[in-house]
């Protein structure tokens, strides 16, 4: 079972969760109002260190129960990750981004030779635009976003946008909605006014690692169009749809994904 630790990174006490033994897999969070390492990854680490790797699942600057930063771009945010990997004194072997965390991690890929493996799951920034209107669905799920307000009812609305093939748990939702609290709704505000990073999608030609894009077929907020055109301008990549499968393919697709992703690692 996964241990909940903590550690001075960066100039930050910062919360993490780590398990099992073998090579390093790195799994980073997306940036939802309520997002951590638990939220997003609660139900993949287990799977993994029994499959023999060490996991290290980082709650990201701002988020969770790691502290706020003085700096809320990108640029530190991803610093504070690259801070964290060294402080494991491990090799990231393997990223595992989910959506902000896919640019977070090919970020960290296109300068750390050490990186092998890097599995993308759908992100709102990292592939390039795509060609059709935003749908009414999307308009919903990005309305619940931006109005969010923690209660564990917004808490429920917005990730019973996210999900697709089952309700969100109550469970879930409680952590999701304590996760967006106190000092991470600040934090929330000020990732708003730091803006959107700027688009790297047209570096990514320069990867060395190898990716796994997997990507949600119902995912409202990223269609597949935009997941296809981030796969074709990989080096090194497989893409996979899965149907029945939003924002978070972890969570609504769990053994289809730990099947691919696990195939994917091995593969090495």
């Amino acid at each position: 079972m996964a241990e909940q630790r903590f550690a001075s990174v960066g100039g930050l006490r910062t919360h993490y969760l780590q398990a099992g033994s073998g090579p390093a897999l790195f799994m980073l969070h997306g940036q939802l109002p309520g997002s951590s390492a638990e939220v997003e990854f609660g139900g993949n680490i287990d799977h993994f260190a029994t499959a023999g790797y060490t996991v290290y699942a980082p709650d990201l600057a701002g988020f969770g129960l790691t502290d706020n930063p003085q700096d809320f771009s990108i640029a530190a945010r991803i610093a504070h990750v690259e801070a964290f990997i060294a402080f494991t004194g491990m090799a990231p072997r393997a990223i595992w981004g989910s959506s902000m965390g896919t640019y977070i991690g090919c970020s960290i890929a296109k300068r750390d030779p050490r990186v092998e493996r890097l599995v993308i799951t759908p992100s709102s920034v990292l592939p390039p635009p795509g060609t059709a209107p935003r749908s009414e669905a999307a308009e919903k799920q990005a309305k619940a976003i931006h109005s969010y307000r923690p209660s564990l009812e917004a808490a429920r609305a917005l990730l019973s946008c996210v999900l697709v093939s089952h309700k969100p748990s109550d469970a879930l939702v409680q952590l999701f909605y304590q996760m967006s609290t106190g000092k991470n709704e600040e934090a929330e505000r000020q990732r708003r006014a730091a803006g959107r990073p700027r688009a790297i999608h047209g570096e990514l030609s320069d990867l060395r690692a190898s990716s796994l894009v997997l990507w949600g077929n119902d995912d409202v907020s990223v269609p597949g169009e935009r997941g296809v055109l981030l796969f074709s301008g990989l080096p090194f990549a497989e893409f996979h749809m899965l149907h029945r499968c939003g924002h978070w393919p972890q969570h609504d697709q769990p053994e289809r994904t730990h099947r691919l992703v696990g195939d994917f690692l091995r593969a090495a």
